[in-house]
């Protein structure tokens, strides 16, 4: 079939993350014809950069405004068209499956979400006036929901160190054997000084792998830079594509992530981590986070419980980190949960089965 996916970016990397990577999978693994009108086409092509050639040329990256012209050739038009994240068609576009021989579905792709409605609302219609079938799809973890995304499933083992992604030779070069390496991809807002200070109070080596962007909140080339002891050791990196991306959560014994895309990477790496979740004015995300913390430490001890929510909370390092170990074990168990509840390809398989 042929899929087009239309991706407005308001959480920069997160939300094209996660049409790259469910276009991928449709394309790669499930064989589909697909195509992503962006409104930010620089940062999908360098999320997109560093794949294999035959993947990214399996998929057409496209423009938002290219979509006008659509429907000109019947060969053009599509049988599923997703809405990405709730946002809108163009009315040129939309104009054109409303006069195409065939008319899609349309799916309407919500943001992932633990929240236990979920399951009520997914896959339930969306009457239109224009009549294009339209349908609400979650994901989620559930088993009733739409699954999450899970291409390209991680190595059951942590990758040999011979794979260093080239972008990633030089700083890996500087990091010391022994230190804990801890990853930090989080929004602005994030107590980071302060957190990392605390850090510094533990009587252990760590190597601080701060992703693109990072280093000017720490002052670090401004002149204002955060003051460390030794044992502490940040190390700024290059941007990085997804894959290379997906390679650093899997070699740090800890990560903090923020988004969707690189929080269900988090899970995937099998490694405990912080999800800085995307603040809204009403606080709605300290439910969704919530939500999450329940499904992921059912059946935890009352210890680990606490110590987690007190991470996933910012609540420092000093606090917590002594349960790193039993976490490290929850977060491997967690992993292999998840991809035994997604077996069958999660996400991408799940909206093949509900659109065909």
């Amino acid at each position: 079939m042929r899929w087009d996916i239309f991706c407005q970016i308001v959480d920069n990397y997160g939300d094209a993350g996660v049409c790259w990577r469910l276009a991928r999978s449709l394309s790669s693994i499930h064989g589909q014809t697909v195509r992503i009108f962006c409104d930010n086409l620089p940062t999908l092509n360098l999320l997109a950069s560093g794949v294999h050639v035959d993947i990214k040329d399996k998929i057409q990256l496209l423009p938002w405004e290219s979509s006008f012209e659509n429907h000109r050739h019947q060969a053009q038009a599509p049988d599923v068209v997703i809405e990405a994240f709730g946002c809108q068609l163009p009315e040129r576009y939309l104009a054109g499956l409303l006069v195409a021989p065939k008319k899609p579905i349309i799916i309407n792709l919500e943001y992932l979400s633990a929240e236990p409605w979920i399951v009520d609302f997914h896959g339930k219609s969306s009457p239109q006036s224009h009549g294009i079938p339209k349908y609400f799809f979650f994901p989620g973890f559930q088993d009733q929901a739409g699954g999450i995304l899970i291409d390209p499933v991680p190595p059951s083992s942590p990758p040999s160190i011979s794979s260093i992604p080239a972008s990633l030779e030089k700083v890996w070069s500087q990091l010391r054997p022994h230190a804990k390496r801890i990853s930090i991809f989080c929004y602005p807002g994030a107590p980071l000084r302060k957190w990392l200070e605390d850090l510094a109070s533990l009587d252990q080596d760590f190597d601080i792998l701060l992703t693109h962007g990072h280093a000017e909140l720490l002052g670090i080339n401004t002149g204002q830079a955060i003051q460390l002891p030794e044992h502490i050791q940040l190390h700024p990196l290059p941007f990085v594509s997804q894959d290379e991306y997906d390679w650093l959560l899997s070699q740090c014994d800890f990560n903090i992530v923020r988004g969707e895309d690189s929080f269900v990477r988090a899970q995937l790496a099998g490694k405990p981590f912080i999800w800085h979740i995307y603040p809204q004015e009403d606080r709605a995300h300290e439910v969704k986070l919530a939500a999450f913390l329940d499904l992921y430490l059912e059946g935890a001890n009352q210890d680990l419980r606490l110590s987690t929510i007190a991470a996933m909370t910012w609540a420092m390092p000093s606090q917590w980190f002594g349960a790193i170990d039993a976490w490290s074990a929850h977060g491997e168990a967690w992993r292999a949960h998840l991809l035994k509840k997604q077996g069958g390809g999660g996400l991408a398989a799940r909206l093949l089965a509900f659109v065909g």
